[in-house]
């Protein structure tokens, strides 16, 4: 068992207060209820990470009207710091840098005398070049000189030909007329381009209009560690849980083209990238702002 700490008595007696059981602060903040216990008990270990602990105290301060900037100061020796984990990220890049540093040193003593060769073999072959010209030069004067031009005979056959195509005028309109009405054709409309239109933001939460799309295909991908809820208009859930980069799951991809809207709850908005249709979605609200945000987007079939 685990002893609760005064950050984790503070949150509870303000929960208490207020009259909230962790099932209800499960519906306001969508954060699993094991893990709301996990931060009033202060068991962080049950947690994807040190930064969805700090992530998660922060939805439960808004969720009972704390100020949650107050609360990492104030209990900020309970909260674990989310700059921790990226300290051997950080020393592994500084050996690669000194690794590169290295081998630039010796590309910078062999460089030299690549150029050289490749001067030296350039001048070679432009020789090469001139020499085969002036070569080809001399044998087309040569054939040219020596050929000559064949005698023409006109034949009593000629003046009747010209009469014939004299005779027919009509043919050489009509085949112009058809190619004129071929280049007067109209050209086909043009199919108006996707559009992902914002309608509506405010706070946590945007809505947008998909428009002129034929097909509404949703894909959710994590470029690190979030928590994800995909549903339609009437609540049924097509996925629920955590995406990351290295588990089973790092992308989800749903079908919503018989549905007339689909809702997401991201955890984690800077580590995560949604698609609809191939095309990226913007965020109304960046992520830096609001690290949870609430999406619906609305599927205007009939706008294409």
């Amino acid at each position: 068992m685990f002893e609760l700490t005064e950050l984790g008595n503070r949150l509870k007696e303000e929960r208490l207060a207020k009259g909230l059981s962790l099932d209800d602060l499960q519906a306001a903040t969508k954060i699993q209820k094991r893990y709301l216990a996990g931060i009033e008990e202060g068991n962080y270990s049950s947690m994807p990470g040190d930064f969805y602990v700090r992530a998660f105290i922060k939805q439960y301060c808004e969720a009972i009207g704390l100020n949650a900037d107050e609360i990492f100061d104030t209990y900020k020796g309970d909260i674990p710091s989310p700059y921790q984990q990226d300290l051997p990220e950080q020393l592994s890049r500084v050996k690669s840098r000194k690794g590169l540093t290295d081998g630039g040193s010796r590309i910078f003593e062999i460089l030299p005398k690549i150029l050289v060769w490749v001067v030296v073999l350039g001048v070679f072959a432009l020789i090469y070049y001139f020499v085969q010209q002036q070569n080809a030069g001399n044998d087309s004067s040569s054939a040219d000189g020596d050929t000559k031009a064949p005698a023409s005979i006109v034949g009593p056959d000629t003046n009747e030909k010209e009469d014939e195509q004299d005779d027919q005028p009509d043919a050489g309109k009509d085949e112009g007329e058809e190619e004129s009405q071929q280049e007067e054709e109209p050209d086909e409309p043009e199919t108006p381009a996707q559009e992902i239109a914002v309608v509506k933001t405010e706070g946590r939460n945007t809505s947008y209009d998909l428009n002129n799309a034929e097909k509404f295909e949703l894909k959710v991908v994590s470029k690190g560690e979030t928590w994800v809820s995909i549903k339609n208009g009437s609540g049924k859930t097509f996925f629920q849980g955590i995406l990351a980069v290295g588990k089973p799951e790092s992308e989800k991809t749903v079908d919503f083209s018989n549905e007339a809207e689909a809702v997401l709850v991201v955890g984690n908005t800077v580590d995560t990238d949604i698609f609809v249709n191939g095309q990226k979605l913007e965020y109304a609200v960046p992520p830096t702002d609001r690290v949870r945000q609430d999406i619906t987007i609305r599927y205007n079939k009939g706008s294409e």
